[in-house]
């Protein structure tokens, strides 16, 4: 599972087997996991992120989603 980008306590990576799904990003974090979709950008997942932490790593997503989406695409041969 590579890292494309981490900032403060988010780590922002791929599972290499998942490449058949709609383009996403996983985020970890101390007190869990979550997946975004990137377009449009959407929670797909949460386990065991805090409400706040989700809205934080939304806004870091809007802020990158062009270098997660190409990272995505780079990573799965897209």
């Amino acid at each position: 599972m590579p890292t494309v980008f981490q900032i403060g306590p988010y780590r922002f990576h791929f599972y290499s087997d998942e490449a058949n799904e709609p383009v996403h990003i996983h985020v970890r974090t101390s007190g869990g996991e979550c997946k975004f979709w990137l377009d449009p950008i959407s929670l797909a997942k949460n386990r065991g992120v805090a409400a706040h932490r989700l809205r934080d790593i939304e806004r870091l997503i809007f802020e990158h989603q062009p270098f997660f989406i190409q990272a995505y695409h780079d990573y799965h041969n897209r």
